[in-house]
């Protein structure tokens, strides 16, 4: 955004969104859903968090080309229906695709976020990049070069085209809301 249409947004990372939600959002009971990740890790996430109501699925690799698959998997999600978060940590495109059919079905109740290699990092599975590359928006490149067979296509061929649409876009920016805290639903 900064380079194409001269603005500076803030971020806010999926893992560091994670780590908050987790950790001073959510209470001991509330129920959460994490696709993705193994069973260690979310035994590491219990602990850590002191979470009681954790419901986890772990589809098998490349489950969204998998019709069977990918409708296990969202009904997952609506059978533990209502819950506070449900964390979709399968890689994009996947978590993404999941989200938006979830959102089109309408059967989930709520929030839904897509979050990458969160619990990777949370968990020590993966190293996040240094605090500088973070701050200069290139985490993406220390993870490429930690990685460059698995995320080599994604990042450096699937990912660009998006700069196409920022070129034909316009970008509109709302009125940011404020609340003077987070309520439990």
């Amino acid at each position: 955004m900064r380079l194409i249409k001269r603005v500076r947004l803030k971020v806010c990372t999926g893992s560091d969104l994670t780590a908050e939600l987790l950790g001073r959002v959510a209470s001991a009971a509330d129920r959460i859903i994490l696709i993705g990740g193994t069973a260690s890790q979310v035994t590491e996430l219990l602990a850590t968090y002191q979470l009681t109501n954790v419901h986890h699925y772990d589809p098998p690799m490349g489950f969204i080309g998998d019709d069977a698959a990918t409708e296990t998997c969202l009904r997952f999600i609506e059978a533990h229906s209502p819950f506070r978060f449900c964390f979709l940590a399968v890689g994009s495109p996947q978590q993404e695709i999941i989200a938006q059919r979830l959102q089109v079905r309408g059967k989930a109740r709520g929030l839904v976020l897509c979050v990458g290699a969160a619990l990777n990092f949370l968990t020590g599975t993966e190293r996040r990049a240094p605090r500088w590359m973070q701050k200069l928006a290139c985490e993406w490149l220390y993870r490429l070069l930690q990685n460059p067979r698995r995320l080599g296509q994604r990042y450096l061929w699937r990912g660009p085209r998006i700069f196409r649409y920022f070129l034909r876009g316009e970008l509109v920016l709302r009125a940011r809301a404020r609340y003077d805290s987070v309520r439990s639903p």
